[in-house]
């Protein structure tokens, strides 16, 4: 899974400091909690509602976390709900935004303090965008929750499951600025950051993360350990959550410009 790069056609893209967090619809929200602590990622906290869990927020590290919502009925799809992108100025990328046409919702505070903008895509997918405030749960737990037992500290990869990939590709790189990676036309890198967003047809792949590592081959030999059953193929090391999501590891690389 190497990565390499091209530079943006046209106008200058505004920078982001990479993936937040993304949102999963999980069947077992306890299986989930454990499976990520399995591979040493803790719960930092979690918003309830008439005493049951909404959503529970897992820590990669101090800017990333994946955030699992219980499903509350049958009807609800398991899997991705959203991929959140974290700006270091969010009004001037939503000003930016309004210049290329598109529509991005006004930026308000959200419940755990911070700033947040949400947007959707061609196909009326989700995306959000958030900065992180002084004052916030997540400013304020940075250092802690951060387990030295973490098979990994960063999520470097997120898939964008949809219906049309070209439409979906076109959005993502003439109005959003995402950087084309030559060696997967599937991929795109966040405009200033190192990490990816694969965009992938719904209906022939499953929902996937990837995670970077500096030695795969250490990473397989500590899951295995685990207790988790590591798979390695032509698109590297992968284990799969209680719901079917792929797990990746992949080597470290840079970031785009």
């Amino acid at each position: 899974m190497a990565v390499f790069w091209a530079a943006t056609a046209g106008a200058q893209s505004p920078a982001l400091v990479g993936i937040a967090h993304v949102a999963f619809r999980v069947s077992d929200l306890q299986k989930s909690r454990d499976f990520y602590s399995q591979l040493g990622f803790e719960q930092a906290f979690e918003f309830t509602d008439n005493g049951r869990t909404t959503v529970a927020f897992i820590k990669i590290n101090d800017h990333q976390f994946i955030e699992l919502y219980p499903r509350n009925n049958d009807a609800q799809p398991l899997g991705l709900m959203h991929i959140c992108f974290e700006a270091s100025d969010i009004e001037a990328v939503r000003s930016e935004y309004l210049k290329r046409d598109l529509k991005p919702e006004e930026v308000k505070k959200a419940r755990a303090g911070n700033l947040l903008f949400m947007m959707h895509d061609p196909q009326g997918q989700l995306l959000e965008y958030t900065q992180y405030m002084p004052g916030s749960l997540h400013f304020n737990d940075r250092g802690s929750h951060l387990s030295n037992n973490r098979v990994a500290q960063h999520l470097i990869q997120a898939d964008a499951s949809v219906r049309d990939t070209v439409a979906e590709m076109t959005f993502y790189r003439h109005k959003l600025g995402f950087v084309p990676i030559k060696k997967d036309a599937s991929l795109l890198g966040i405009p200033g950051s190192s990490d990816l967003v694969a965009i992938r047809e719904s209906a022939s792949t499953k929902p996937s993360l990837a995670f970077a590592v500096s030695n795969v081959g250490q990473v397989a030999q500590d899951l295995r350990k685990r207790g988790f059953q590591a798979r390695k193929d032509h698109h590297g090391l992968s284990i799969t959550d209680p719901d079917g999501t792929m797990i990746f590891f992949t080597s470290q690389h840079k970031k785009h410009t």
